[in-house]
């Protein structure tokens, strides 16, 4: 008969998740989670299989957070400018406000794990295309408003702008001065037609 769980799995992939983001995958031990989690080594294998497995559920959760709260910023009905504005300058000011300079855990991850981890590569992957999605869903949107050209190359935009994300978040992690962030921002936002 199998033994039924005493813990929370969510609070355990949150505490994992939080390590993994603070510290990264290859410096995170399975004593450090024993100690974030609370559980013993037994109970971490026997619920995720390994570090990896805690690891890929820690890693998915953080990119549905962070997708999510990405596309309810994108899904504002306001100019397409300042909704890019907006989105961008959130992640600046988050920057600005991580005293631990912990980033982005998925840019964090396609730096420090791919292209050797094929999981976490598909993980990465997925997250970016979904929010690369609900950028072209935004602009299509200001398209058809007539706030963009109707020859708007709007995959072209999405890809320029998940591409300036990722950028923005590896230089806010190494060094988030908020005036030059911004500053690119506004430069990023020129490529509007």
């Amino acid at each position: 008969m199998a033994r039924t769980r005493e813990f929370d799995t969510e609070t355990v992939v949150r505490s994992a998740m939080e390590l993994f983001w603070r510290r990264g995958y290859e410096a995170t031990s399975i004593q450090d989670l024993v100690e974030a989690t609370g559980l013993g080594r037994g109970s971490l294998y026997a619920a995720f299989g390994s570090k990896d497995g805690l690891y890929e559920v820690a890693l998915r959760r953080y990119a549905e957070l962070s997708s999510a709260r990405m596309t309810a910023r994108l899904e504002r009905d306001v100019p397409i400018r300042t909704v890019l504005r907006d989105l961008l300058l959130s992640l600046v000011d988050e920057a600005a406000r991580d005293a631990d300079r912990r980033g982005c855990l998925v840019t964090n991850t396609a730096i420090e794990r791919l292209p050797h981890d094929a999981v976490s590569g598909r993980i990465v992957t997925d997250a970016l295309g979904g929010v690369r999605e609900s950028i072209a869903a935004a602009l299509t949107r200001a398209r058809e408003r007539g706030e963009l050209p109707a020859d708007t190359d709007v995959p072209g935009l999405a890809d320029f702008f998940i591409t300036a994300i990722q950028g923005l978040r590896v230089m806010a992690k190494a060094g988030p001065d908020r005036r030059r962030l911004a500053v690119v921002v506004e430069t990023a936002l020129g490529v509007l037609p």
